[in-house]
């Protein structure tokens, strides 16, 4: 029996290796990452294009979403019954960015 498996991040370096190896062992995967632009979002669109083009491919699904979206991640959980949930989202270069530590 397949695992269905949420990983947040998933266009991060290891998300996208992850999901990968997920994949190769039939697990079906949901991949969320919001695609933001503190790194350069073509390589996240490629990591993505790249797991698409797959033979496994239709084992796994995206959402483009940012996980402190409460009402989004609230409706994903809702609509799918997760058997594990990786959670490799994460915010770089949140003190370069918080206000309070210009």
């Amino acid at each position: 029996m397949s695992k269905r498996i949420l990983i947040t991040g998933v266009a991060g370096f290891i998300g996208f290796h992850l999901a990968l190896a997920l994949l190769k062992q039939g697990s079906k995967v949901i991949g969320i990452d919001n695609l933001n632009d503190y790194y350069e979002p073509t390589l996240k669109e490629k990591r993505l294009e790249f797991i698409f083009a797959r033979d496994n491919a239709s084992n796994f699904s995206f959402v483009k979403m940012d996980i402190s979206d409460r009402d989004g991640v609230e409706s994903l959980f809702a609509s799918n019954a997760f058997d594990v949930v990786v959670n490799l989202a994460a915010q770089a270069g949140v003190r370069y960015r918080n206000r309070f530590f210009r």
